[in-house]
């Protein structure tokens, strides 16, 4: 681990991650001067490859189905954007923030999460595939863009909170990292803010998105009570908005209300903890959070978006075919390696069935469809 240096940064609350106290690298660097650490994390997530992938992956729609829709890559943004707001209000670390913002999803499968089911399924045998592990391993060993270690040798901090969820038997393995898990102590507040900007930013926009597609109905979303407050809000002010504009204003106002209802119980549940400290705040409840009335309201949205745009029919046909080509080439690469290339074939003389799906997950949409056809198309005999 880095040595820790003593400087701290006395703008931040006292429970506030500070970088320059951070526990460390797995292999010791130089300090990031004139960077903060978590600055340099930020850097080298925005740099890597995995990174640039999460333009061609899916969010709900696959990238070709249109240029508006939002794409692993777009949310990540709108997550960090949010989550940067929230940590600006609670005065923490912003660059913690937005670095776990970024990196929460780096090691999401093509195709959302239907791409990570069929993952997990056809590695039922093999340890499974969970897009939380995937991201952590993307960042510690599969990125290659520094001549002396694997990965992006982030700090401690930064990886905790890409680790949102962790089963026990992983957890053992992690040393360090996992450890919280096990001992059921909670993340930074850096993290947990990550977390909860990740949930506000993929139901607003997931609302944004079925409007846009045609696959919600405005009439629907009305029994959501989140949505028709707003909603009425608008109309109330603007009588004769419609279309996009009309859309816009609600989906903002809801984020707003959100941000504002967490930042606002957080505070209180600071309060009420009396967290002095990071390690207060990992020895404490989850302290990011929803009012209660909120909560339920998140709640109600999210039940609705399940059963009316996840389960819709039309993205259950895209599903399914997402399933289908995830399944048929892991099946492929796992019976006969030598049908990846040179280097992905080593790895799997190496790594066995999980250097598969390693390389399965860091496909785009549009990469995997056409592995998909060079493998099983019968149209064409090519390479």
């Amino acid at each position: 681990m880095s040595p820790r240096s003593e400087a701290s940064r006395p703008e931040l609350a006292p429970y506030a991650a500070q970088d320059t106290l951070t526990k460390g690298r797995v292999n010791a660097e130089p300090p990031a001067a004139p960077r903060g650490e978590f600055q340099r994390d930020r850097d080298r997530i925005v740099h890597s490859t995995a990174f640039r992938r999460l333009e061609y992956k899916t969010q709900v729609f696959v990238n070709h189905e249109g240029d508006h829709f939002r794409t692993r890559l777009t949310h990540s943004l709108e997550v960090a954007q949010i989550g940067r707001t929230i940590a600006r209000m609670l005065n923490i670390n912003e660059e913690l923030t937005e670095a776990v913002s970024l990196a929460h999803d780096l090691g999401h499968t093509p195709f959302g999460h239907a791409g990570q089911d069929a993952l997990n399924e056809s590695m039922k045998d093999h340890g499974g595939f969970e897009h939380n592990l995937q991201s952590l391993r993307v960042v510690d060993k599969l990125e290659q863009r520094y001549a002396e270690f694997d990965g992006l040798n982030l700090c401690f901090e930064t990886r905790e909170g890409i680790l949102k969820h962790c089963a026990l038997a992983n957890a053992r393995e992690l040393g360090d990292l996992g450890q919280r898990f096990i001992d059921k102590n909670q993340p930074s507040l850096e993290a947990q803010v990550a977390n909860r900007a990740d949930e506000i930013a993929y139901n607003n926009h997931d609302v944004d998105d079925g409007l846009r597609s045609g696959l919600l109905s405005e009439d629907g979303l009305m029994e959501s009570r989140l949505y028709a407050r707003h909603h009425d809000e608008v109309m109330a002010k603007y009588p004769q908005l419609t279309g996009r504009r009309k859309t816009n204003e609600i989906v903002r106002r809801m984020i707003n209300t959100l941000v504002l209802d967490l930042v606002t119980t957080t505070q209180a549940n600071l309060e009420q903890t009396g967290a002095k400290s990071l390690d207060d705040v990992r020895n404490a409840p989850p302290l990011v959070g929803f009012s209660d009335q909120i909560r339920e309201q998140q709640q109600e949205l999210k039940h609705y978006l399940r059963v009316n745009l996840y389960q819709h029919y039309q993205v259950m046909r895209m599903t399914s075919k997402a399933a289908r080509i995830i399944q048929s080439l892991f099946d492929a690469f796992h019976s006969e390696p030598k049908l990846l290339s040179p280097e992905h074939n080593e790895n799997v003389q190496r790594d066995g069935a999980r250097a598969i799906s390693d390389y399965i997950a860091g496909m785009t949409d549009r990469y995997a469809m056409r592995e998909y056809r060079r493998l099983f198309g019968v149209e064409e005999i090519s390479v």
